[in-house]
């Protein structure tokens, strides 16, 4: 398969995920307070457990998903929770699009991180994509007034940081996938989700009704079906090619702003989007390449600590 074939199909898987996410990332807003953060996390993360382990249960013993490298499996689950932490926490302390504005520079760090750990080549072409879909985040961003109010300093830098930590599992997503089956990475990240979760759930827990539950436990199999398609999507093409395509969210976002709750975009969004969208087409013609081969491959074959 050519390589315009094969970045223009993991780009689709991610997309797929992207707009999976940005419904299950909006559960707070839908909720509109009626149950916290970490409840709607840790009943999304007990719920996603019982569909994978009923997806498992179908193709033989459990055992056979048990992993060599459980470490990167916890790690990735410690990086995952602690970034949807993050941001929440400074998104609460600071105007909501400047902290999203700060949060989506993940996927420039994660062309970064690709280009520094794994020695993905990133070349003009390339480079300019990257550049196009930041310059469309950024407009999306400015139109909605980032950056037009003072920032405290410590909510920037938690902001900041969950985009490192959002960069660095996708790092994960990519090592793992190389030797790891999707059904062992979301089998490994839901127990560990579930443990992870479970205090802070317990510390701000309050009473909701039985259909607030339902409606948590709802994402589980959605937040499955868009793992599977996050996996696929980086299993088959380089981090600087998928990681730019999460800007997207900024897209689905927009369209279920105005379907949903009634939020209409300015020419500034459009023409973001746009960007956006252009970005993405210029990513997926970008061929393959790697720098140094053999230290990519080395790279995922570190043993687990």
């Amino acid at each position: 398969m050519s390589s315009f074939h094969t970045n223009a199909q993991a780009i689709l898987w991610v997309l797929v995920s992207t707009a999976i996410f940005t419904v299950i990332f909006a559960a707070a807003k839908f909720a509109d307070g009626a149950i916290g953060t970490f409840q709607i996390l840790f009943l999304r993360y007990i719920s996603s457990g019982v569909t994978v382990f009923c997806l498992a249960a179908r193709s033989g013993p459990l055992a056979q998903y048990k992993s060599k490298v459980p470490f990167r499996h916890l790690l990735r689950a410690i990086l995952g929770t602690s970034a949807a932490a993050a941001i929440t926490w400074a998104s609460a302390h600071m105007p909501v699009a400047d902290a999203s504005a700060i949060g989506i520079l993940y996927g420039v760090i994660t062309v970064l991180i690709g280009v520094v750990f794994l020695k993905e080549y990133v070349g003009l072409r390339h480079g300019l994509a990257v550049l196009i879909s930041l310059a469309g985040a950024a407009l999306v961003m400015f139109s909605q007034g980032a950056f037009q109010s003072g920032l405290a300093a410590i909510p920037a830098f938690i902001a900041l940081l969950s985009a490192i930590l959002m960069a660095s599992e996708g790092l994960l997503i990519r090592l793992l996938s190389q030797t790891e089956s999707a059904l062992s990475m979301m089998l490994h990240v839901s127990v560990f989700g579930v443990l992870l979760m479970c205090i802070p759930a317990y510390i701000e827990w309050k009473p909701v009704s039985m259909a607030v539950v339902l409606g948590c436990f709802a994402l589980g199999p959605l937040s499955v079906f868009a793992q599977y398609c996050t996996i696929r999507g980086y299993r088959i093409a380089p981090l600087s090619v998928v990681g730019p395509v999460d800007y997207a969210w900024l897209i689905f976002a927009m369209i279920l702003g105005v379907v949903v709750f009634g939020e209409y975009p300015g020419a500034g969004v459009l023409a973001g989007g746009v960007l956006i969208i252009i970005g993405g087409g210029v990513l997926a013609s970008v061929p393959t390449q790697r720098r140094r081969t053999s230290a990519a491959n080395r790279a995922t074959c570190v043993p687990d600590p």
